[in-house]
This record gives C-alpha cells, structure tokens and sequence, in this order.
C-alpha cells in the first residue's frame, strides 16, 4: 500500500465517470450532427462561371460536376488550350467554394475546433 493509505480506503481526487459519460453524449450528439449536415450539404450545390461566362460549372456537395455549359463562342479548335484553362478556373472554383462551404458548416457545430479528427469524425 501507498503512503498514508489505509486498507479499505479510496483516493480522495477521484473524478466520477459521470463527467466522462457526458463528454461521450456530448461527441456522440456532435458527431449525429456532423453527419446530418454532411448529408445536407450533399445535396447542395455550387454555380461558377469563368471567361465572363462563357463557361458555367456546376458542383453539388459531393464534389461531382452536375452540369457544365461551354459557349460555343468559346470554342476554337486553333486554341484548344484556352479552353481548357477556362474549363480548370471554372471547375477549381466551384470546389474551392464547396469546401468553403462544408468547412463553414463544420465550423458552425465545432465550433472551429479542429481536432475532431482523432474522434472519427
């Protein structure tokens, strides 16, 4: 036995699982709503435009292109590059701005806290 214990005797700093159980309920109600706000954001979906508009991207939350529309003005069998960095600019920005989307309703239920990531979520 320990210094100055005596048999029968627990430690007097002893937190109760209590505390622990609720943190628990608590990761598990975040993560419940993480993943309902992953389903909606899902559903979601994002519109860019580059080359003043001649090509328009459309992005759902999934991050799958849904429809793109490429003026035909736009194409130009001489400058095929030109269109393929309008189609880049027009995708890469329709993902840039779904991820700031999911990330913003992330953080609204982290609360900005990162590191969530070692609990699975």
């Amino acid at each position: 036995m320990g210094k100055g214990m005596r048999a029968g005797k627990k430690p007097k700093n002893r937190q109760g699982g209590g505390d622990m159980q609720k943190q628990l309920k608590q990761l598990q109600a975040m993560q419940a709503e993480m993943e309902q706000t992953q389903a909606e954001l899902e559903k979601k979906e994002v519109t860019t435009t580059a080359g003043g508009g001649a090509i328009e991207v459309t992005v759902n939350g999934k991050k799958e292109i849904t429809k793109l529309t490429i003026d035909k003005d736009v194409v130009d069998p001489d400058d095929v590059e030109m269109l393929q960095d309008l189609v880049m600019a027009a995708v890469n920005e329709a993902m840039r701005q779904i991820a700031e989307l999911e990330e913003s309703e992330m953080n609204k239920i982290t609360g900005g806290f990162g590191g969530m990531g070692g609990f699975g979520f």
